[in-house]
């Protein structure tokens, strides 16, 4: 199984390797003269660059070149025929970009002649290394790992699967080294309980280390497929194991009856496909510098508006500008949420009413004729540019719900912890659909299609229409 870091810098060395000597190739007067003697491109003129411009030229070309494959420097495994396709899509946006900067007349643009040939030639190459070097395991496709925590699961993930299951990694210690047994997981007066058959599922498992080491296990033993057995899924350990997975394109399943707040593919025996993708660090990075623009920008922008709601508000009612409330975070922490006070004082102190975080009104004599107007209009909401700035939220996921509110719909909606998988945005699919927290049920679903889809492009499309949606507002106000 190829290394990750291995698979990146390799990659990365042969698009600018090739990219460049396809370049220097194509500029040859032979290759020109080739080139233009072909029906074709008898019409385009035989260019050949000279030596003063041919090095930036190239720098130029393998930049734009590594920049469009950047998706393609994501170790994972993909069939040839996925591979062959998304190595040409790549090769027609670096295609595009390069005929871009020959528009704006750059000095070191390549000429026309040159950029078919280049294009030509990268389609081949390229496709033939991505192929060549996708990571694939190298084994018979039945070596498995337990990873997870769970004594109840993995008895059952054991006792469901005809794979070869080569050892465990990272159970609660008291599965090995006989240390003190949770409460939760003691005997009563002789009965077995989840922690013995999990003892006895894996008396005959070795250890293979814990979740530290879970990328090194995966290499050295050859691992195809990972059963995961966690007792909370929605926490980071499960995230970053799945995230192992991924980057090393190793299968992730769960057992159907302990899959809970799983995402997982509706298909399969007692063993089914986790479906949930997690984001490659260049996604993460991308998705993190948006925000930061975006807020950044925002703020800049809003100034003047800011500066008219602080004014309104304190002339509206008596009490602070701001009004802070707890919500619940990526995998279930919690942050602290800032709006512009939209009620009276103390409302919920005084009425005992905790209002859901997506309710918007109706007639409410707690909400204040300003307040009434930032809620229409989402405006109230602004502060959390400042949330999304320092890292708590995102422009784009599932709205934050109070804690108790949370609990509240976990017991009402069983898999509402699934949304705690990503961060939770000021805008999502959710609320350009207008669903809120009266319907969590339809919430819940619009949530979690977001989260299987997400990408940095649908993002975009939410914040475009949750964007034309307020200005709507606004004007009609």
């Amino acid at each position: 199984m190829v290394g990750a870091w291995r698979y990146r810098l390799g990659s990365v060395g042969v698009v600018a390797g090739v990219t460049a000597l396809a370049v220097v190739v194509a500029n040859a007067p032979a290759a020109q003269g080739l080139a233009t003697s072909l029906p074709l491109l008898s019409r385009l003129p035989a260019t050949t660059m000279r030596e003063a411009a041919l090095a930036p030229a190239i720098l130029t070309t393998v930049a734009v070149v590594s920049l469009a494959f950047l998706p393609l420097f994501r170790p994972k495994r993909r069939r040839i025929l996925d591979a062959v396709t998304l190595t040409h899509r790549r090769l027609l946006v670096a295609a595009a970009g390069l005929a871009a900067v020959g528009y704006f007349d750059y000095t070191y643009r390549l000429p026309r002649t040159t950029l078919l040939l280049v294009t030509g030639t990268l389609s081949v190459a390229l496709p033939a290394w991505f192929v060549s070097a996708r990571p694939r395991p190298s084994g018979d496709g039945d070596r498995a790992v337990v990873v997870g925590d769970d004594p109840e699961g993995v008895a059952a993930i054991l006792a469901a699967t005809e794979l070869e299951v080569v050892g465990y990694v990272s159970p609660p210690a008291q599965f090995h080294d006989g240390s003190p047994v949770r409460p939760s997981f003691a005997t009563d007066g002789g009965v077995a309980t989840p922690l013995d058959a999990g003892r006895r599922a894996l008396a005959d498992l070795p250890c293979l280390g814990a979740l530290s080491d879970l990328e090194s296990v995966f290499a050295d033993y050859d691992v195809d497929t990972a059963l995961l057995a966690f007792a909370r899924p929605d926490r980071e350990q499960f995230f970053g194991t799945l995230d192992a997975c991924d980057r090393f394109g190793v299968n992730a399943k769960v057992h159907r009856e302990h899959a809970e707040s799983v995402l997982v593919a509706g298909r399969g025996g007692e063993l089914v496909d986790v479906d949930l993708e997690p984001w490659d660090w260049q996604d993460r990075m991308l998705k993190r510098l948006f925000d930061v623009v975006f807020t950044t920008v925002g703020l800049v922008v809003l100034l003047p508006v800011i500066a008219v709601i602080v004014v309104a508000v304190k002339l509206d009612s008596e009490g602070p500008v701001l009004y802070s409330q707890e919500r619940t975070a990526e995998f279930g922490g919690t942050f602290t949420v800032y709006k512009f006070r939209s009620m009276v004082r103390d409302a919920e102190r005084e009425t005992g009413a905790v209002l859901s975080a997506e309710d918007d009104g109706g007639v409410d004599p707690r909400v204040t004729r300003v307040g009434a107007f930032l809620r229409r209009t989402h405006l109230d909401e602004i502060p959390q540019l400042w949330s999304i700035l320092v890292g708590d939220m995102s422009v784009v996921g599932p709205r934050p719900e109070r804690p108790e509110l949370d609990t509240d719909l976990q017991e009402d909606v069983g898999n509402w912890r699934r949304r705690w998988f990503v961060k939770p945005g000021l805008t999502g699919l959710a609320q350009i659909e207008s669903m809120s927290s009266s319907e969590p049920d339809r919430k819940l679903q619009l949530d979690i299609r977001y989260i299987r889809a997400r990408s940095f492009n649908s993002d975009i499309k939410i914040i475009l229409r949750q964007i034309w949606t307020v200005g709507k507002i606004i004007v009609s106000e």
